[in-house]
């Protein structure tokens, strides 16, 4: 298999393109440096492709080595063929390699096994050849063997069946076939468990006890949810196939006349109900569990990315609030560096009910640091402490707003070793609250602090494959954090062992370097201990350096482009000094003037470069995600009793699953905007038109108080337009795939899953 060649093919890329990835990929580049400062290289890839074809790349070559296995353990059973040869060459998945090996590998004790011990296997090869005229109970008779277990030919006979029986189900085709058939034309059934009658967990499945849909059409989220069910003992789930038309195919294959024909049928009656469909049954099963696992992880790489990517709150001085009932809901103030001011505990909610001397605590605390935002975390007694707050802006004599935000993992970030080395002084409570101030403040920076798996951004997290889960969650905030750039001279190790080239340890080396010497130049992280040059040269572009004692070095130019930078000043007039000024607003129209093609070859880089090189220059030290819409701050609550139907709010999307998303409505309980909801034209998912921490307007369509069930439409609020996918126009959607033309145009990937649910779908495919 030319794997280069496959991969070319697969994502649509020029050949040169695919092996230039493959060589960098196997050079030890990042995926954000191969992303960012490889470009030409590869035609613009992003770098969710980037971790698509990296994971491809994995996958074909352990595939590669297992044909490797497979056929050095056949050759030493002196069993090889060009049959094999041909077949373990044509096979495309471990799934269809492991069917080609699978006569030849060693089994345990079986039926089969049992009769072959016993010297009927050229009894079996006769019946199979169907050639011998004799009558079975004639030719059964010379097997005859007492010592070896074989009373009689009735004895012969069956144990040649059971060897007939493993051969057939053996047969790599067939079972393929069948395993497609099964696929394409099965059930999957479920019911309550009857030992589990009187259980009340059987409430959440409701929907499931008496439950049919085809294979083929059954949706990820309703996969993972019989999984739970039935791994919670409450479900009983089975799969089902045309029995009859499935045995038909192997009759068809195996029985060329009317000889032994009986036998042959009983034999494929006993292998298929026996051996082929328990073991089809678990590979599909493990098929679509292994699809709903990736689909499930990709909507939490989808919902994470534009959480981690929220505005920072800059310029503000913002209390925390962790909202609990008996032990009191901390507060901890911080100023706009992320600096505790001070801290207490408040006792507003239940049982205590202490809300006037807990408003007082606050408003003293408010005027005394000119506190500007409340940020509430959004866990136990959220809504009573939102209401609380609400009430006292009203009466509060500064100007106040508060958001509630998503708190989860901040207990886990408070009782971690990283919160205890970064506030040694405060117990886990306080830290607590500062994690829920800190995360309006720089979501980014808070966030990455806690395992990306307690961030709670999808569904079904505890039932993923923890290693896959963690990989490609990691790969989001590492793709984030560069996208960003870090400040070398402030940031946390954690933030900081995130950068491209970086891991914990030398991470924790730069916090060092600094405590005795600042960072001026980016060249200083040679003197990094364990910092070489391999490290420098993918970390350096992401790293910046604010009045230091190069301009560049609060840029996202590269070290290595420093020269073809300078120059590019020279050319038109520029000094470094107009760059800290930013009085650069010209240059880009100079470029465009002189042909980018002519100026990048005078250079000496590519065009994507120095596209690039341009926009960064321009904005020396931007913050990317200062372009996204601001967080939405409340200074008012509404109760979900006061909603009514046909009424129309603005809301934040919160969390976005296979079915819709919920939006936070400023009610504490959010609306549910299904699907069917969301836009006037069909889309496939929800994340084609929607981003978490997108602001949107809504219409009430319907309201339950006592379920506490809010719905929602977005395409039946006024002022609807008809939708496109968030981030993506017109012509970015009629583009091919990146790399498939010089300098070609991507459509946004986080905002469009297009691309993403049809290169999930193509990996099935291929099982």
């Amino acid at each position: 298999m030319n794997i280069n060649l496959q991969l070319a093919q697969e994502f649509n890329l020029k050949q040169n393109y695919a092996d230039n990835i493959v060589s960098l990929i196997e050079e030890g580049n990042t995926i954000p440096f191969i992303a960012r400062y490889r470009k030409e290289m590869h035609g613009g890839c992003d770098d969710a492709l980037l971790r698509d074809f990296n994971d491809r790349l994995t996958y074909l070559k352990n595939l590669e080595k297992r044909k490797e296995e497979v056929q050095s353990a056949i050759e030493g059973q002196g069993k090889w063929t060009d049959e094999l040869a041909a077949a373990l060459d044509k096979a495309a998945t471990l799934t269809e390699v492991e069917d080609v090996y699978r006569p030849y590998k060693q089994k345990k004790k079986t039926r089969a096994s049992v009769a072959i011990e016993k010297g009927l296997q050229p009894l079996s090869d006769i019946i199979m050849q169907q050639q011998d005229q004799r009558p079975i109970e004639e030719i059964a008779a010379q097997f005859i063997d007492a010592e070896k277990g074989v009373e009689s030919a009735s004895d012969a006979i069956a144990g040649a069946q059971d060897i007939v029986a493993e051969t057939m189900s053996d047969d790599a085709e067939l079972r393929k076939a069948l395993r497609e058939m099964l696929f394409e034309e099965g059930e999957v059934t479920s019911c309550y468990n009857p030992k589990q009658e009187n259980s009340e967990k059987l409430g959440v499945y409701e929907m499931y006890k008496q439950f049919t849909e085809k294979i083929k059409t059954l949706p990820s989220h309703r996969i993972l949810a019989l999984n739970r069910g039935e791994k919670e003992d409450c479900l009983k789930v089975e799969l089902h196939c045309d029995r009859e038309k499935a045995v038909e195919k192997i009759k068809a294959k195996y029985i060329h006349g009317e000889n032994f024909a009986d036998i042959l049928a009983a034999a494929a009656d006993d292998s298929y109900d026996r051996l082929i469909f328990p073991s089809i049954e678990r590979e599909v099963r493990s098929d679509l569990t292994e699809k709903a696992d990736e689909q499930a992880i990709k909507m939490f790489e989808v919902n994470l990315k534009p959480l981690l990517m929220q505005p920072p709150l800059k310029g503000k001085t913002i209390m925390g609030l962790d909202p609990a009932y008996r032990t009191g809901c901390k507060i901890a103030v911080i100023d706009s560096s992320g600096n505790v001011l001070d801290h207490t505990v408040i006792y507003p909610t239940p049982p205590q009910n202490k809300k006037e001397e807990a408003k007082k605590t606050l408003t003293d605390l408010i005027l005394k640091y000119n506190v500007d935002v409340i940020s509430i975390g959004n866990g136990t007694a959220s809504k009573e402490s939102e209401i609380f707050v609400a009430d006292l802006i009203k009466t509060c004599p500064r100007k106040l707003t508060y958001a509630v935000v998503n708190e989860a993992g901040a207990s886990v970030y408070s009782a971690s070793k990283l919160g205890t080395e970064e506030f040694p002084q405060f117990d886990v409570t306080v830290r607590s609250a500062v994690s829920i101030a800190r995360r309006l403040l720089d979501p980014l920076a808070e966030l990455i602090k806690i395992d990306v798996k307690s961030i709670g951004v999808g569904q079904y997290q505890h039932d993923m494959p923890q290693k896959r889960l963690t990989e490609v969650l990691e790969g989001v905030v590492e793709d984030c954090v560069n996208s960003v750039g870090v400040d070398l001279n402030t940031a946390s190790y954690s933030l900081l062992s995130y950068v491209a080239g970086l891991n914990t340890a030398i991470a924790k080396n730069i916090v060092e370097y600094r405590k005795t010497k600042k960072f001026t130049l980016r060249s200083q992280l040679l003197e990094v201990s364990k910092l070489g040059p391999k490290a420098y040269e993918q970390c350096a572009g992401f790293l910046r350096i604010l009045d230091g004692g190069e301009a560049l070095d609060n840029t996202g130019v590269h070290p290595e482009s420093y020269d073809a930078a300078k120059k590019l000043l020279e050319k038109y007039g520029y000094t470094e000094q107009d760059v800290v000024k930013g009085n650069l607003g010209e240059l880009k129209n100079k470029v465009l003037r002189d042909g980018t093609e002519a100026v990048a070859k005078e250079l000496g880089v590519g065009e994507m470069t120095l596209t690039d090189m341009v926009d960064e220059i321009m904005r020396p030290g931007r913050d990317i995600r200062e372009e996204l819409a601001p967080p939405v701050l409340r200074a008012d609550l509404m109760d979900i009793n006061d909603l009514k139907v046909g009424m129309e709010m603005t809301g934040v999307v919160r969390n976005v699953i296979d079915f819709g998303a919920f939006i936070d409505i400023g009610v504490h309980h959010d609306g549910l905007c299904h699907i069917s909801e969301i836009s006037d034209r069909y889309i496939k998912h929800p994340s084609e038109a929607l981003t978490v921490g997108q602001t949107v307007k809504v219409k009430v369509i319907g309201v339950d108080p006592v379920k506490n069930r809010i719905n929602l439409s977005i395409k039946q609020a006024s002022g609807y337009i008809s939708q496109q996918p968030a981030g993506a126009d017109k012509s970015a959607r009629q583009q091919k795939k990146p790399g498939a033309a010089k300098g070609a145009k991507k459509p946004d990937r986080q905002n469009n899953l297009d691309a993403m649910l049809k290169a999930l779908q193509n990996k099935f495919n291929r099982k």
